[in-house]
């Protein structure tokens, strides 16, 4: 992988601990509970995108560098016996950043091994989508992804779709990188500022 692709990794890696360990401290979880959390927020969609791309070893067992920095911070995290009402107000920020950064890198990876642009989109998607997914599982939470809540999924797969029709630009790979990760981020935040969701239509 391209030191670029890399940096946004490790970049994405700490956005999902750290919204891993805001969820688990706002939950009142002790060490080992914000530990486990944030390593399936951090590393979850990653996980399940080497697996559907066959790719071993798993992206965070070959770089031990990821644990170890999702352990830091969760060790960090627990000398603060409580964290300010500003910090976790800020939940949704490593959110939105993590989403982004997943799931343009999913996207690229996918596109590495092969994958049709919409199946890269979409693999794009689960790598971004699936650890915040998992996380609110565990807090026994109805996941965004699935509930009728502010665009989610939507977000990264209209991100996704930006960085690659910029493709046909004769523009260089980190500023077609970058411009979809902004799209995803940018979106996100809207759509929570203003809660802007999907229709649902109930079956009556």
């Amino acid at each position: 992988m391209e030191p670029f692709f890399r940096i946004i990794e490790f970049a994405a890696v700490t956005a999902g601990a750290l919204y891993g360990i805001l969820l688990a401290r706002s939950k009142g979880m002790d060490f080992v509970g914000v530990f486990s959390l944030a390593l399936v927020v951090a590393f979850g969609g990653g996980t399940l995108r080497d697996l559907f791309l066959d790719r071993h070893p798993l992206f965070w067992i070959e770089h031990e560098i990821y644990p170890l920095t999702v352990f830091g911070l969760a060790l960090v995290s627990s000398f603060f016996r409580r964290l300010p009402n500003a910090l976790t107000k800020l939940l949704h920020l490593p959110d939105a950043l993590g989403l982004g950064l997943f799931s343009v890198l999913g996207t690229q990876f996918a596109l590495d091994y092969g994958a049709t642009w919409f199946v890269a989109s979409l693999l794009g998607v689960v790598t971004g989508s699936f650890g915040g997914v998992m996380g609110e599982v565990i807090c026994n939470e109805v996941p965004s992804l699935f509930g009728h809540a502010p665009l989610y999924a939507t977000c990264a797969f209209v991100g996704n779709w930006v960085f690659l029709l910029l493709h046909y630009v004769p523009l260089p790979e980190p500023t077609r990188v970058l411009s979809g990760i902004a799209i995803i981020v940018v979106i996100r935040l809207i759509a929570l500022r203003w809660k802007i969701r999907l229709p649902n239509r109930a079956v009556s």
